[in-house]
């Protein structure tokens, strides 16, 4: 079932979510929710999503398979962490679900380490570069109640329809 995504101004959108428990991933509704989220990112041409863009206050992400290392499945990160493996950063244009028609120069570490479990409740860890990197602070940056725009440069709002 596509979601309805949650846009700017809306406080759930600023406060930090909650992380899940074992007990928690057995919980029918919160399987839905996953896949309701992977559904509601295509169906809105997103790269990853966030719980909280959804309404649920949980440490939920999802990124599309396409820009995962093994592009075969989407990525599901519960209770996910980073920390940078590299001082280096990057600066590229970002854009919101939750920010619609909005974008901005956004400054990012190029390569970090992701800690997190999967839907299933198995610990995964692994490295993330470029843009794959990108997107996962993006969705945790969500996750704790932040949105691009506060970290954005030369932000521009364009009309729909209309190119970046």
């Amino acid at each position: 079932m596509i979601l309805d995504i949650i846009t700017e101004p809306n406080k759930i959108l600023h406060e930090a979510t909650r992380e899940l428990t074992g007990a928690d991933l057995n919980n029918p509704n919160i399987k839905k929710l996953l896949i309701d989220m992977a559904e509601t990112m295509y169906a809105k041409d997103g790269v990853g999503i966030a719980a909280n863009q959804v309404g649920e206050s949980y440490k939920i992400c999802v990124i599309a398979k396409q820009f995962t290392a093994n592009k075969k499945n989407d990525l599901i990160l519960i209770n996910p962490r980073w920390e940078k493996t590299t001082l280096r950063k990057t600066i590229d244009v970002e854009g919101c679900l939750s920010v619609p028609n909005t974008y901005g120069e956004v400054k990012r570490y190029k390569k970090i380490r992701v800690r997190a479990i999967n839907e299933n409740g198995k610990p995964i860890e692994f490295v993330a570069e470029d843009f794959f990197a990108r997107i996962i602070q993006h969705e945790v940056d969500h996750l704790s109640g932040h949105l691009f725009v506060e970290k954005a440069k030369n932000i521009q709002y364009i009309e729909p329809g209309k190119n970046i």
